[in-house]
């Protein structure tokens, strides 16, 4: 009696299992959910990678769709849900140093549309203020219904910045002709 409780323990640890793996996957010791939820619409993960910084890992990022994709124009051009997802891996992350580095890419995503939507990004800017630390999720979700990307850091709804053209240049910071990582951009596609 002891063996068959042992063996459907097991099956039933097995399936447990198999069914958790396929709704996550660890990447470099980061999980990073299949799908994610917003506004009672699924989105699937298109991919993810690792942003390092001299030689240290930063952040996981993970990109969701409506529908997958690996074109990065179509991605930026779309107006329907999609969502950035970074997982903060290292201790050396601060407000400051994440919001700068998201000014910069901003800025050469923008090009000489910087100018005008330079407000825009100070909003987002502003709430991405608070204090950082290891392990804290951002959620920068674009939500064509009212146009705006949201912001939501740990679960927690910090504010939302208006506009499908600050929504293609900010999704242009990692999927542009000009993205801050070559890389990544490339692991974010699934390529």
């Amino acid at each position: 009696m002891k063996k068959i409780i042992l063996v459907i323990t097991l099956v039933i640890s097995a399936l447990f299992s198999e069914a958790n793996a396929q709704k996550q996957i660890v990447f470099e010791g980061v999980t990073i959910p299949r799908t994610m939820k917003f506004e009672n619409k699924t989105l699937q993960l298109n991919g993810a990678g690792s942003r390092s910084k001299m030689w240290v890992e930063v952040y996981i990022q993970a990109l969701y769709l409506s529908i997958l994709s690996q074109d990065p124009k179509e991605i930026i051009n779309d107006n329907s849900t999609m969502s950035i997802r970074i997982e903060i891996t290292s201790a050396l992350v601060s407000s400051g140093k994440l919001t700068r580095a998201i000014h910069a890419g901003f800025e050469k995503s923008a090009g000489d549309r910087f100018e005008t939507l330079k407000p825009k990004m100070e909003l987002l800017k502003s709430y991405l203020a608070e204090e950082i630390t290891r392990g804290d999720v951002f959620e920068l979700t674009y939500n064509p219904t009212d146009s705006s990307v949201w912001v939501i850091k740990n679960g927690l709804f910090k504010g939302k910045v208006e506009g499908f053209e600050f929504k293609k240049v900010f999704f242009g910071i990692w999927l542009g002709d000009k993205p801050v990582d070559e890389d990544l951009k490339n692991s974010l596609l699934g390529i």
